[in-house]
């Protein structure tokens, strides 16, 4: 396994460990639960070193970036950020990403650590237009500081003036003592606050700043096990999970990320979807039954004929709810449409509800 430069730091606090992605990550160190409500009510800190960046440069980084992203990059601004997808030549999705534009010949995209490598070529196999490409992810730590006392903790540690920054915008400069630091208001749990980018050498420090500035919120290290509660409730895709090389952003309900204002791989797929219909879409199950959906489980209807498949599932800690993400057929993905989830070989009533679950 692969470590960031906080691993041996997250064992030292007795963080449950385990392999994500290729990564010594941490799971949890208090408890899922615990660390959830911490964010949801405070601060936390996630260390997500193990996600992968590219810097594309040069005249056509953008026409690369639209050529292989299902959404229009040319919308962007400088310091403005964009949720994409990678379509591959099926219409499925080779990965979902980030794409932060620098300048109008820089980019920066963020890419799952689990498609680090599969994402690179595929990107290169389409960059016919010499753009020049530096993957930089084995340099670059990551850390999602999120929940509603994000803003005031990290105030404390730079001159940035972080409400300057809109949603999904970011900015660079001085953060922690250390030089041209991202900071991002992005993430991935609904709560609110913001992402940092800092070179490896400076990551243990900077972690270590942002703990004692954010003590007075009783700020705690947050795992791997929260982060995946936390965007459950939102209904935001894990990759792996929800989406896939065999799924369209279409039926993912990813449509919002595709844009026919250009052309783009898989183009022609996701515009047959939308125009004919998808036969099945992703939709927020919530259990009606004792029963926690798991990905894998089967989705039947009242006569027992499968309709779908659970991909994603857990009892969430804010609403105290057994909820899941699932692909139903047409037409089961009405809200309110009753649904069985067949656990250990019973049927388990559920209904089809609007996501995000989490109303804040």
């Amino acid at each position: 396994m692969k470590n960031t430069p906080l691993s041996d730091h997250h064992i030292s606090l007795g963080a449950k460990m385990a392999e994500f992605a290729g990564y010594n990550m941490p799971i949890s160190y208090k408890g899922i639960k615990e660390e959830h409500h911490q964010v949801r009510n405070s601060v936390g800190m996630f260390d997500v070193s193990h996600m992968g960046e590219f810097l594309l440069e040069g005249d056509h980084a953008l026409d690369l970036i639209q050529r292989v992203t299902s959404n229009d990059a040319s919308k962007l601004i400088d310091g403005q950020a964009q949720y994409s997808c990678l379509p591959n030549d099926e219409g499925g999705i080779v990965d979902d990403l980030l794409v932060y534009r620098i300048s109008d010949k820089k980019y920066m995209l963020v890419v799952n650590a689990s498609n680090i490598e599969k994402d690179w070529n595929w990107i290169s196999s389409h960059n016919s237009m010499n753009v020049s490409m530096k993957n930089i992810s084995h340099d670059m730590g990551l850390l999602a500081i999120q929940g509603p006392n994000a803003a005031a903790t990290l105030q404390k540690l730079t001159t940035v003036t972080l409400s300057d920054i809109p949603y999904y915008h970011f900015n660079v400069g001085e953060f922690g003592g250390c030089q041209n630091i991202t900071i991002s208001n992005t993430g991935y749990t609904g709560a609110g606050g913001f992402e940092l980018y800092i070179p490896n050498e400076s990551l243990v420090e900077v972690w270590k700043k942002i703990m004692e500035a954010g003590a007075e919120f009783n700020i705690t290290p947050i795992g791997l096990g929260a982060r995946d509660t936390l965007r459950l409730e939102m209904g935001f895709c894990l990759y792996g999970n929800d989406i896939d090389d065999t799924t369209n952003p279409i039926e993912a309900g990813l449509g919002w990320i595709t844009k026919f204002t250009k052309p783009f791989v898989g183009e022609q797929y996701a515009k047959d979807l939308k125009e004919n219909g998808a036969k099945r879409k992703l939709v927020g199950i919530e259990m009606l039954e004792r029963g926690i959906p798991r990905h894998g489980y089967e989705v039947v209807d009242s006569s027992g004929q499968n309709i779908g498949v659970v991909t994603s599932g857990s009892q969430t800690p804010s609403l105290e709810k057994s909820i899941g993400m699932a692909y139903v057929n047409i037409p089961y993905n009405k809200i309110d449409s009753e649904v069985f989830v067949k656990i250990r070989d019973t049927n388990v009533k559920a209904k089809v509800v609007k996501t995000p679950f989490y109303q804040k």
